[in-house]
Order: structure tokens, then C-alpha cells, then sequence
């Protein structure tokens, strides 16, 4: 006769081997330790205060060390790896009460064990470094300050009119004289816009640097019909750098049959910075030697190249304004071939 299948103690029998697994893995607890994690100050609702560590919105935890489960550390770990997770700490100056003016010192073990990140995911912080860190909490006070723009290279770009022209913020209260100015940052095609129309944009102030605070107000900014920046100049004083492989260098010698001209007069168009720039350059003109150079003892021919200063051969603001001087010379061995 068959028995009866009690599928209730089946039941109970895989149950409990599942909680043993869990209990099992839950007390089989491992540590981990995260190559980053940093502490960063949320954004205070308080706009009174400046609260910074030394100037600086995030510090790094230069040790962390976590406890937990063997799964949970595994998963923790899959996520930082994936990039679906960075442990990142936020100090919230009011929760910890950090409000008053002044230099307060955090336990960093204290604000990283109550923080959800950690609490949800049931681990513990059995070490860190540092241990405390100063926290820096400024009063801010309102001022009025004056509106100025600036390119993306945070070059000064004069306005024809910005609505309004002066704003009131929260700044520190040592600010006075230049430092009460706020900033509008416009790309080049919203300069170009605004010559057309006005554009809108929010001034900000920088607190320190990556410390920037925007102001609650939006102004109007236009600018005036574009004006050619450059003038004609005429460098009178050129020095010139021959540039030789490491193959050539030490086994010839360049003679440049046309130094005069090599070394002559160079009309630009450029800025008066962009000039001044160029002038500064310890060469003005480069003749560049190629390897297969030395194949010929006959006289050769190259342009010159322009050594301008990169910033601002890149923004347009240097070129030459001649046809380009061509070298002539010739690699003339320094021993017998």
C-alpha cells in the first residue's frame, strides 16, 4: 500500500534548509574596501551659509573599511565595478547641525554608519581615514554686485547691455570693491545670438574654486554688431629654431643660405595680447628638417613655420599676413661621409 506524500513537511524541510543557507551566509560576515569613497557637502536650504571642507565641497575617505555578508559585499562590489554605484557621503550642515560660523570637527565613522547608503544594505564601518575632518561654515550676507560676462575661456567679453545690470546675492562679508561682481558665461554661439537678440542667462559667483553659488535672478544680455578684433602689425625682431630629429642632430650641421629674409620682418593680423604673445616667444619662426634630408647635399627648400602661441592660434586671434618665407639650405656633414 502506497503512503501518503506530506507535502507539508516537504515544505518545512526546504524552508528551514533555506534559512539555514541565509543564517549560514549572513554569519559568515567578510570585509571589503572600496578603492574611492568621499564625503560631499549636500546643498543647505540655508542660503546664509557657505559650509566647506577647507574651501573645498568634497573630501576624500582615503580608507574605508566595510563589513557584511559575503552576498551583499559581492552585490556592493558588482555595482561600484558596473558604475551604477559610487560611495559617495552627504554631509547635511542643519541635520548635524552644523550651522554655526566657525570650525567644527565630524567624526566621519559617526556620519558614514548612520548614512542609508550603508544602513540600507545592512553593513557595518569597522574603520575609516580619516578619522575627523574639519568642517569650515561661513556666514553669508546679501550685497549688491555688479553684473560682467565672460567667454568659455574666461576671457572678459564686453556687453552692450545686461538687464539689470546688478544683482543681489548672498557673498561673503569680507567682499568689497571688485570682488562684488557676479558672472554670466556665454558660449560663442550665445554671443552671436546676442548680437542678434537678447539672451537669457543666470549669473553666478565662485565662493572658492569649484565653489559656485547661482543667483535667483536672470538677466538679459545683448551685445554690440561684431568688431574686426585684429590690427596689422609688423614684428620687426624674429629668432628662428632649426629642428632636427635625434637621428640628424650631432651629424650635421644646417646652413640657411637665406638668413637675412629667414630673419626678416613678419606682418601678423592679430590682437595687442595675441602680439604681445607672440613676441614673448622665445623663437617667432620654426624650419623644420626632415630625415630624408640628409639624402642630398643639394640646397633645399621649406617654408617656415610661424610659431604662434596656441591659444590663441586656436581661437583665431594671430595669423600671418604675408606669403610665407621659404628657407633655403643645406645639411652639411660635421665629419667626412
Amino acid at each position: 500500500m502506497l503512503k501518503k506524500i506530506k507535502y507539508g513537511k516537504i515544505l518545512l524541510v526546504i524552508f528551514l534548509t533555506g534559512l539555514i543557507w541565509v543564517w549560514a551566509d549572513l554569519a559568515q560576515d567578510e570585509e571589503y574596501s572600496p578603492e574611492y569613497a568621499a564625503i560631499s557637502i549636500a546643498k543647505s536650504a540655508n542660503p546664509n551659509l557657505w559650509v566647506s571642507f577647507n574651501e573645498q565641497p568634497t573630501i576624500a575617505i582615503n580608507k574605508l573599511t566595510l563589513r557584511g555578508s559575503a552576498s551583499i559585499l559581492t552585490a556592493l562590489q558588482r555595482q561600484i565595478n558596473d558604475g551604477s554605484l559610487t560611495l559617495e557621503f552627504f554631509l547635511e550642515p542643519e541635520i548635524q547641525q552644523i550651522t554655526e560660523p566657525g570650525t567644527h570637527t565630524l567624526t566621519v565613522i559617526d556620519l558614514l554608519r548612520k548614512s542609508d547608503l550603508i544602513r540600507q544594505r545592512a553593513l557595518t564601518v569597522s574603520a575609516c581615514e580619516p578619522e575627523k575632518v574639519n568642517v569650515n561654515v561661513v556666514k553669508l550676507v546679501k550685497k549688491t554686485l555688479t553684473v560682467g560676462c565672460v567667454d568659455e575661456a574666461q576671457k572678459s567679453v564686453k556687453a552692450a547691455t545686461i538687464t539689470p545690470s546688478n544683482i543681489e546675492m548672498f557673498v561673503p562679508e569680507s567682499w568689497e570693491g571688485e570682488k562684488l561682481a557676479a558672472i554670466v558665461q556665454l558660449s560663442r554661439r550665445e554671443i552671436e545670438q546676442a548680437r542678434l537678440d537678447a539672451v537669457r542667462k543666470i549669473p553666478y559667483i565662485e565662493l572658492a574654486q569649484n565653489q559656485i553659488r547661482e543667483s535667483q535672478t536672470t538677466v538679459k544680455i545683448t551685445m554690440s554688431p561684431e568688431e574686426d578684433p585684429l590690427a596689422d602689425y609688423t614684428i620687426t625682431t624674429a629668432t628662428l629654431s632649426i629642428s632636427l630629429s635625434a637621428i640628424l642632430q650631432g651629424k650635421y650641421d644646417v646652413q640657411v643660405e637665406n638668413l637675412d629674409e629667414v630673419l626678416g620682418t613678419i606682418a601678423i593680423r592679430a590682437t595687442a595680447e595675441a602680439k604681445r604673445a607672440y613676441e614673448s616667444m622665445r623663437y617667432q619662426v620654426i624650419l623644420e628638417i626632415d630625415d630624408d634630408d640628409a639624402k642630398t647635399q643639394d640646397s633645399l627648400r621649406r617654408e617656415l613655420v610661424y610659431n604662434f602661441p596656441p591659444q590663441y592660434a586656436r581661437t583665431d586671434e594671430i595669423a600671418i599676413n604675408q606669403k610665407p618665407v621659404t628657407a633655403r639650405f643645406k645639411l652639411v656633414p660635421l665629419t667626412p661621409q
